[in-house]
């Protein structure tokens, strides 16, 4: 497969600043050029996230004019979406939302790298503006309840979901928590902001009487995971007759006392991680900042092992896994040899870090014989 050839630098410097510095993950899914056997490509796809989701919009730039502004090729779905017209209103006054004219294109300069991010957001921003509208519309007695009450908050984002096959549908997507995840943890390295959002997608009914309770689901970005999993959140439950309005006051107390006890679980773990040392030594390694992973040197007699310890968010409510890896052993493909999970030993939250350890320890003496003859067997083989 012929690999594409490169975009000409003043475009390069552009999409690498827009990838480093967004506060929003972008990303690129395909570079071409729109010439045959060109030097540069011009142009590329850019996922553009909404609404815990990504959009398509194609940039087109022009190699040989790599000074111009590009043009954004939107998806045929939103074919309706057109960011540099004026839109007019149910009685024929121009309502001028076609800001871009003002904006980004009008300014454009491409000697400063920041202008396609700047072109991207303003553009992502009227898409959101769009997108309401589009819901706004929709002929559905509940969804107008909704909107009147839950759009004033900020950071919401509603997009119309439909197809040739399926019902039409509508997603909320809510941002929770009014706190800076980035801080709760010292020297956390995340660089894009950490967010919990909720999902909310309600069909779309004419009957407001007997429309189905909404599909609901708490979602976070992804590096959040190392810190907190909202999969093991708890969601209240949707009452009959519920908005959102009145689920999110709960969900949010139940949820930042979560967080909370996350950030304290992180101590916890450094604690035990801390208490292997008069026992193993130092570990080999250590995660440093969420304190979910470590590693220590193990020596019976003349076997050598180290012993990984695999910590959950859910610490010390969960204990750790094991594995245990030889240092002496490898199989046919040069691989060490490393032990299944172990997590079969004695276990409490409720002791202390050093009787944790103790513990593992004393079960490591006896298990470290059975892994020297799991290892004997594996070479043998």
């Amino acid at each position: 497969m012929v690999s594409e050839p490169p975009l000409p630098p003043p475009i390069s410097a552009q999409l690498k600043y827009l990838l480093v510095h967004s506060p929003l993950p972008f990303r690129v899914e395909h570079i071409w050029s729109g010439c045959k056997n060109s030097r540069f490509s011009d142009r590329f796809t850019l996922l553009v996230p909404f609404c815990l989701d990504y959009v398509k919009w194609d940039v087109i730039y022009n190699a040989f004019y790599p000074l111009s502004a590009p043009d954004i090729v939107f998806s045929p779905d939103d074919e309706e979406f057109r960011p540099l017209l004026p839109v007019f209103d149910r009685e024929g006054g121009a309502e001028c939302q076609a800001r871009l004219m003002r904006g980004s294109l009008w300014e454009w300069n491409s000697k400063d790298p920041s202008r396609l991010l700047r072109l991207v957001l303003e553009i992502r921003g009227l898409y959101v503006q769009y997108q309401r509208m589009r819901v706004g519309e929709i002929n559905d007695a509940r969804l107008k309840f909704e909107i009147s009450t839950i759009l004033s908050r900020e950071g919401i984002e509603v997009s119309l979901i439909s197809g040739p096959d399926k019902q039409e549908e509508v997603k909320f997507v809510v941002p929770l928590l009014d706190v800076d995840l980035n801080k709760l943890v010292h020297a956390c390295p995340w660089k894009q902001e950490q967010k919990i959002y909720l999902q909310v997608v309600f069909p779309v009914s004419r009957s407001y009487s007997i429309a189905p309770a909404p599909r609901i689901k708490l979602v976070s970005t992804s590096q959040l995971k190392d810190l907190l999993s909202v999969d093991d959140v708890k969601l209240p439950s949707w009452v009959d007759g519920m908005c959102m309005a009145e689920y999110l006051p709960s969900l949010e107390d139940t949820l930042g006392l979560q967080v909370m006890d996350a950030v304290t679980f992180v101590g916890a773990r450094r604690r035990f991680i801390e208490a292997l040392v008069p026992k193993f030594g130092r570990p080999l390694e250590a995660d440093p900042i969420f304190c979910r992973k470590a590693t220590v040197l193990a020596v019976t007699g003349v076997f050598t092992f180290l012993v990984h310890f695999s910590l959950s968010t859910q610490f010390p409510k969960q204990q750790p896994t094991l594995i245990l890896q030889s240092s002496q052993h490898f199989n046919s493909q040069g691989a060490p040899i490393m032990s299944p999970p172990l997590n079969n030993y004695p276990w409490s939250p409720r002791w202390d870090s050093a009787e944790m350890v103790e513990r593992i320890f004393d079960f490591l003496v006896k298990e470290c014989i059975s892994f020297k003859t799991y290892c004997l067997d594996a070479v043998v083989q």
